[in-house]
């Protein structure tokens, strides 16, 4: 899939640990992204292990971040993205985990071994990985579908018709690509051009939401909206937009990967040790892909068998080798304060 990545990872190799079969009790505080997590493979877990998972729902990486930083919110494993591990590290917020040592770690796609935002590994585990970008519902709309500029600067067939994501971490690097410009960017000017872009969008736009993308699509309230390449699949084939279309960017696209962390005095370390494994078998690896229809960063050969096999052909997830992909990474707090001035700014 990531076949023009801008970030090169590494290998590792991996050991023997920790059976997710092994019964245990108690249970595991999870903290996860909305509509993310299949709930018969919540069940199965519950059932081999004998944990009971409480589960509480986010629907932005600073969301979550802000939660943490709040002080002890008893949430025993989290799923962050790959630029806001990076922060969670350096802050000192996560748990340290023999990740490698795990016994399902050997099922891990060799490229997504040591990443570089964990490049000793001993602090997540992979969940699921894709990309950001937007999709647009292709009846009634007038426009070829394959630049930013149709979602920056939309024509009249869609005007207040579009729903943007309520996080500046996945609206401005796409901003910035469209523009030609450097990502964790820190010069002035080239974030006022951000800011007159989104303020020249902002009257197209019906509202700034990062979960309520389905349900306004599918009762056409909006025809284009922020999207995710698995997310927007699903509302083509799930909930039945059969004409939303997940662009991809000739500027661009911007790729995440979401990992399983363990934040800092979890109060059951032990059992979210347990699902990160749980969660690193093949089999329930490829559930997760089948039920959010994003990218499993575990080996294909080893989910062969259980993956669903139009995840090969549908066109939200299979790019072209000539759209660049770019991972976000954690940025420095002068362009961090600039984002958030353009994105107060907008939203005012």
């Amino acid at each position: 899939m990531f076949t023009n990545v801008k970030k090169k990872v590494g290998v590792i190799a991996a050991a023997a640990m920790f059976s997710s079969s092994a019964f245990a009790t108690g249970e595991l505080n999870f903290y996860n992204w909305v509509d993310y997590t299949p709930d018969d493979l919540i069940a199965k877990f519950e059932t081999e292990t004998g944990i009971k998972v409480n589960m509480d729902t986010y629907d932005s990486n600073e969301t979550l971040l802000a939660k943490l930083k709040s002080g002890a919110t008893g949430y025993d494993i989290v799923v962050p993205g790959q630029n806001f591990v990076s922060i969670m590290v350096s802050e000192g917020m996560l748990e340290k985990v023999n990740v490698k040592a795990m016994s399902n770690y050997k099922n891990v796609d060799k490229r997504w071994q040591s990443p570089p935002w964990d490049p000793t590994q001993e602090y997540s585990a992979p969940y699921q990985m894709g990309t950001t970008s937007f999709s647009i519902n292709m009846d009634g709309y007038d426009g070829p579908g394959n630049s930013l500029k149709e979602f920056f600067e939309p024509n009249d067939s869609v005007s207040g018709k579009i729903q943007v994501f309520k996080s500046p971490n996945e609206v401005i690097p796409l901003a910035l690509m469209y523009l030609g410009h450097e990502q964790c960017n820190e010069n002035p000017q080239d974030m006022k051009e951000v800011l007159a872009l989104l303020l020249k969008q902002k009257p197209h736009v019906k509202t700034y939401n990062s979960e309520t993308m389905v349900a306004n699509l599918v009762s056409g309230e909006v025809m284009v909206s922020s999207h995710w390449d698995g997310y927007s699949m699903k509302t083509r084939l799930r909930d039945g937009v059969t004409q939303l279309k997940y662009i991809h960017p000739k500027e661009g696209i911007i790729g995440w990967f979401d990992s399983l962390v363990i934040p800092k005095g979890a109060p059951n370390k032990a059992n979210a040790e347990k699902f990160m494994n749980f969660m690193m078998d093949a089999e329930n690896g490829a559930a997760i892909s089948n039920f959010n229809r994003y990218t499993s960063p575990l080996d294909g050969k080893a989910i062969a068998a259980f993956i669903d096999p139009v995840l090969a052909t549908a066109p939200e997830i299979n790019l072209d080798p000539s759209i660049p992909v770019y991972f976000s990474e954690t940025c420095s707090g002068k362009s961090i304060k600039l984002y958030d001035r353009v994105w107060t700014k907008t939203l005012l």
